[in-house]
């Protein structure tokens, strides 16, 4: 049996402030963007460069008991995990870029990290996995 996952769903105020963010400051690629009329809603989905694995769908939200949960889908738990074959150079381009981050960069056992915010307030995680990490060199 092989599966994987496809995408997660991030509930974001506007697809475009969204799209712009990801894909300026993070250098995502845009995926997908297609109007759906009978929801009146968009497909959005993101992926960060390079990616072969899981993708984010930007959910607009779409009735106010979801608008809550916009920056706050896990109660202020870092939520997503973004790796990277250089930390170093892609922390100094996203400070650059205006990204906040909220816990400086520290060694762990498991790597190099650093916590920062999403344009919604979403905390991340940018890591950077030791080669012998299970997950370090793996094949999607």
């Amino acid at each position: 049996m092989k599966q994987s996952l496809v995408h997660v769903a991030l509930v974001v105020r506007d697809y475009d402030e969204a799209i712009a963010f990801y894909t300026q400051k993070l250098h995502f690629t845009l995926v997908e963007d297609t109007y759906q009329p009978e929801q009146d809603k968009r497909w959005v989905v993101v992926a960060p460069p390079g990616s072969n694995g899981a993708t984010l769908l930007l959910a607009r939200a779409s009735k106010p008991e979801q608008q809550p949960f916009i920056g706050n889908q896990t109660g202020g738990r870092v939520f997503l995990f973004l790796n990277t074959d250089d930390f170093w150079r892609d922390y100094r381009d996203m400070l650059a870029q205006g990204i906040h981050f909220v816990r400086e960069p520290r060694q762990a056992d498991y790597g190099l990290v650093a916590v920062f915010e999403d344009l919604y307030g979403n905390l991340w995680d940018l890591l950077q996995l030791n080669p012998d990490h299970p997950l370090s060199n793996r094949k999607d």
